[in-house]
Parts: structure tokens; sequence; C-alpha cells
């Protein structure tokens, strides 16, 4: 009996793990879905003034689409890291659960920030919520890794220690870039949405010259 008991904890395991996927999985997708009812789709031009007014109201969503992209782009990203994460992991406990729902209540109040910078792209209360909500939303997940890694007691024992440090900085070093843009949206708000950009520079520095160390 106490032989098959490690076989059926591993087996529970494996099915959690499988059910917390397809829940994020659901939440990311609809987070994203939303994203794109914050773009309005000009409706009030009159039938003959179309053509000569259509391509001003067009060239007015550009800062829509802007923040669109980046949101789309940043909660693609935290879809992906929580994939690899999730990957590494082989067994749940209580608090990671609870992490896992608190990260994901996060990425589901994205849509509101997004719609706030799209209406008020100019303002700097706006520019440092939509930052702070960003940031706010990566650092329970970034806290899963840590829950997950500490004496290595919840991951696959191939990881090796290379790969755990690497997601920790990465965990780390993605809020703190939009930490710091809400400084700087005290002196510009575009420069501060422009420094988002940092946050793929980071994510392909980080892993691009950790893999390259591995191989």
């Amino acid at each position: 009996m106490n032989q098959d008991s490690p076989q059926r904890q591993g087996s529970s395991d494996d099915e959690g793990i499988e059910r917390i996927n397809a829940l994020s999985d659901g939440v990311f997708a609809i987070a994203i879905t939303l994203l794109v009812l914050n773009i309005e789709v000009p409706n009030d031009i009159p039938a003959n003034l179309v053509t000569q007014e259509l391509p001003g109201q067009l060239a007015a969503l550009v800062p829509d689409l802007l923040s669109y992209a980046i949101s789309f782009l940043v909660i693609g990203s935290y879809w992906m890291a929580h994939r690899a994460i999730f990957q590494g992991i082989r067994a749940l406990k209580r608090g990671l659960i609870w992490l896992n729902i608190l990260f994901l209540m996060f990425v589901a109040f994205l849509p509101f920030p997004t719609a706030l910078l799209d209406e008020y792209p100019n303002y700097q209360l706006p520019v440092a919520l939509y930052a702070g909500s960003l940031a706010v939303a990566r650092l329970p997940l970034t806290a899963i890794w840590w829950y997950a890694t500490h004496n290595r007691r919840l991951i696959h024992e191939h990881l090796d220690a290379r790969t755990v440090k690497l997601h920790r900085i990465r965990g780390l070093a993605i809020p703190l870039v939009f930490l710091l843009s809400i400084s700087l949206s005290f002196i510009s708000t575009t420069a501060a949405i422009f420094s988002w950009v940092l946050l793929f520079v980071i994510d392909f520095v980080v892993f691009g010259v950790g893999r390259l160390r591995q191989e």
C-alpha cells in the first residue's frame, strides 16, 4: 500500500497542474480578448463625409492601438512565463495554488487599466496606474517560482540551478521596469510608455545569454 502512495500522489499532482494550466489559459484568453473591446470603430461620420474624415479618425486610434499592442504582448509574455514555470513544477501545495489564483485575479484586471490608458494616454495617473497594475500582476507569478524552488521542494530534479536563477531574475526585472517607469511618467508620459519596450529587451538578454551559456 505504501508503494502505491507515491504513484497516486504523483498522478494527483499531474492532474492538479493540468487543471491549473487549463484555468489559467482560460483567464489569459479572456483577458487578451477583452483588450480589443477598448478600440471603438468610428461610427459617427456622416455618409457623405466618410472619405474625408475616416482617415483622420483612424489616425486618432493610434494611441489605442499602441496600448492594445503593449498589453497584448505583455500578457502574452506573462502566459509564456507561466507556462515555463509550471513545466518545471512537479508537485503542488495549497499556498502555490492560492498564489496562482492571485496572479490570475490581477491578469483578469488588466483590461481596465488598458482602457483607462486608451482614454487618457497623456495623463500621468493613468500611465502610472497601468504600469503599476502590470508590475503587481507579475509579482505573484514571481512568488510562485520562489515558493516552488525553495529548497527545490516542488520542482523537477532535472532543473539546474542556472535555470532556477534565470527565472528568478526575470521575475524581478520585469516588475522593476514597470515601477521605474512610474517615476519616469512624472517627467514624460510618452517616455514612460516607450520605456516598456525594455521588457522585451530584458527578456531577450536574460534568457538569450542564459541559454547560450548552457550550450
